[in-house]
């Protein structure tokens, strides 16, 4: 196997194992949700991405075969460029279709009280849904899991990397677990999504802090 082929088989392996489950996941749940409320999935609109790259990867494969042991091994690196080439065109796509399929909405066909996709960010997929009070949404360390924020002490801005963000549906409240990146101190702080900018909030009530803290600690880890 040539490095063209070995690259296309890892390809087919990690992206093949999210098409089909995102396949079936639509197949299986088309019937029991609005229309509207499926097309507003992230992953439903996105998916086109991924069937076009399947589709490359397969039609790639089989033109390096049709070329021979030794030409593939000369071409090899035009392939698996045209390759990484269409996945950063795509980056955002491709990246926003793994986090789906992690996402415990992926086949969640419950009437949501949650902001579903329409709190979804990149790096960002629900780890645990109750369907009823409590949603908990895990980051994924990337540059869209970190955040500056002014230190009250210092007046100067220190970086954070996001580790969740709990929404409590039953009193409408939303908080943001994040954690210091040069001290690793974390804090749990209120959290108000809205434009321009998210803006945030010091926590006063102990029973908000602990909920929060709770719902995050409780959620179980692969």
């Amino acid at each position: 196997m040539n490095k063209t082929e070995e690259f296309i088989s890892e390809e087919k392996r990690h992206y093949g194992k999210i098409y089909s489950d995102i396949a079936f996941a639509i197949s299986e749940i088309k019937d029991f949700l609005d229309e509207n409320i499926l097309k507003n999935r992230k992953y439903y609109s996105r998916q086109p991405v991924l069937d076009k790259y399947m589709d490359l990867l397969d039609s790639t494969n089989q033109e390096t075969k049709n070329r021979g042991f030794f030409k593939g091994l000369i071409d090899g690196d035009k392939y698996v460029n045209l390759l990484k080439t269409f996945k950063s065109d795509h980056y955002q796509e491709l990246d926003q279709l793994k986090k789906c399929h992690q996402c415990k909405c992926l086949k969640c066909t419950a009437v949501c009280k949650f902001d579903s996709c329409d709190g979804c960010k990149a790096g960002r997929h629900v780890a645990y849904c109750d369907h009823e009070r409590t949603n908990v949404a895990f980051f994924d360390n990337s540059q869209n899991s970190m955040l500056n924020l002014t230190n009250n002490n210092t007046g100067k801005d220190d970086r954070y990397t996001v580790l969740a963000i709990v929404q409590d549906s039953l009193e409408d409240k939303r908080y943001i677990l994040i954690e210091n990146m040069q001290n690793k101190e974390r804090f749990i702080l209120y959290y108000y999504p809205k434009l321009p900018e998210d803006d945030y909030g010091e926590i006063t009530d102990e029973e908000d802090f602990n909920f929060a803290a709770s719902a995050y600690e409780n959620v179980e880890r692969d």
